[in-house]
């Protein structure tokens, strides 16, 4: 039974990583700002702070369970 909630754990830990990769890839966004007259074009990147926070409490909370998850799978029962 320990190893079923290993194996669950792992899964829960990848699909909050997933996620926290999905959040970080919307909170930043890029834009090409074409040359008008004299000033040059350039590329602008704008950050939003909700989609990085959620990110960053994903990425928190898929340690907390991977932690766990090597605390649970290297456990002996004495």
């Amino acid at each position: 039974m320990r190893w079923l909630a290993v194996l669950a754990e792992f899964v829960l830990a990848a699909l909050l990583a997933g996620a926290a990769v999905w959040c970080w890839r919307n909170g930043v966004h890029s834009g090409w700002f074409a040359p008008v007259g004299e000033s040059p074009g350039f590329t602008a990147t704008r950050y939003s702070g909700p989609w990085l926070a959620g990110a960053a409490i994903l990425v928190t909370a898929a340690g907390l369970v991977f932690i766990d998850l090597i605390a649970r799978a290297l456990h002996r029962d004495r």
